[in-house]
């Protein structure tokens, strides 16, 4: 088990010899002055060369600057619950997992105990007690596949820059009814609320800029499957946009067709994630296959 907290280390660079350690903090090693409101209180929240300075005091160049990133406390309020995961990557900063369908991203109401982050809590607890659930981007429950979480808020807040950005690169395959032409494109269509529904959206004019780009992979027995990535990151932006388009996800009982004899859930999966490391800047790429029930859907498995 890790037992110390996560630390973030850096050089004060000679240009900013005289600078307020707030400044350095923020402007060379792009700490946020709400991370340093919540750790300058901390016996080892920041350090000069090992010793504790407050954020007004002044740095020399070459100075090693320390701020503790691991924030006391988080994570005592989410209940902690043993489900299994598949996880395809961690560290101290930043885990990746595979999402089972199903599965809430949050707590909720019906899943206040069975979500992702219930499971990380309980996961964390057993291997880095300072670490705690600080989602990135999230899945709709029934949506399988990759998705990063942050152990910290610097690398929540790191990463959450970098979302539809060259630095994070998120690509969903989709089976949709029909087919889609042409089979490659943008659909630049603006999304909002429907006036009617809570959890409904629907593309109207004056609504939030929404993009995505897609691509047809395959066609069979009138279904198509789709790669699609997101230049925005609207709720439920790739199952509005293509039931729009008059090719709903299989499977979409909010914006398509139940179809609970062959798939229960919208036959869509995040099945390639690629980001930065949000604390050393290693490029990171993982792939997750096409699931089981989604392929069956291309091979003649239709609704009744």
């Amino acid at each position: 088990m890790e037992e110390a907290p996560r630390y973030l280390s850096a050089a004060v660079e000679p240009e900013r010899d005289g600078q307020r350690v707030d400044r350095i903090a923020r402007s060379q090693m792009g700490v946020s002055g709400t991370l340093l409101r919540r750790v300058k209180w901390l016996d080892d929240g920041i350090r000069l060369d090992g010793v504790r300075v407050t954020t007004r005091d002044r740095a020399r160049g070459g100075q090693t600057l320390t701020l503790r990133l691991s924030d006391p406390g988080e994570g005592e309020s989410m209940t902690a619950a043993a489900i299994p995961l598949d996880i395809r990557y961690e560290d101290r900063d930043i885990v990746v997992v595979n999402k089972a369908p199903g599965m809430s991203t949050h707590p909720g109401p019906g899943h206040w105990e069975d979500s992702l982050g219930n499971a990380l809590t309980w996961h964390w607890q057993q291997r880095d007690p300072f670490a705690a659930f600080h989602p990135v981007h999230r899945l709709d429950r029934g949506t399988s596949g990759l998705m990063v979480v942050a152990a910290h808020p610097f690398a929540q807040e790191r990463l959450r820059q970098s979302l539809h950005t060259g630095d994070f690169r998120r690509q969903y395959l989709a089976v949709c009814e029909g087919t889609l032409t042409p089979s490659e494109g943008v659909i630049d269509l603006p999304i909002d609320r429907c006036p009617d529904s809570i959890q409904k959206r629907q593309v109207a004019p004056g609504g939030q800029p929404s993009v995505t780009r897609y691509r047809v992979l395959a066609q069979a027995r009138g279904r198509s499957l789709v790669a699609l990535e997101l230049e925005t990151g609207r709720t439920h932006q790739i199952r509005v946009h293509l039931s729009h388009l008059g090719c709903p996800l299989v499977g979409d009982y909010l914006y398509g067709t139940p179809c609970p004899e062959v798939i229960d859930r919208p036959a869509l999966h995040s099945g390639r994630l690629e980001l930065a490391h949000p604390v050393t800047g290693a490029r990171l790429a993982f792939q997750q296959p096409l699931p089981a029930d989604m392929a069956a859907l291309l091979d003649g498995q239709h609704c009744s």
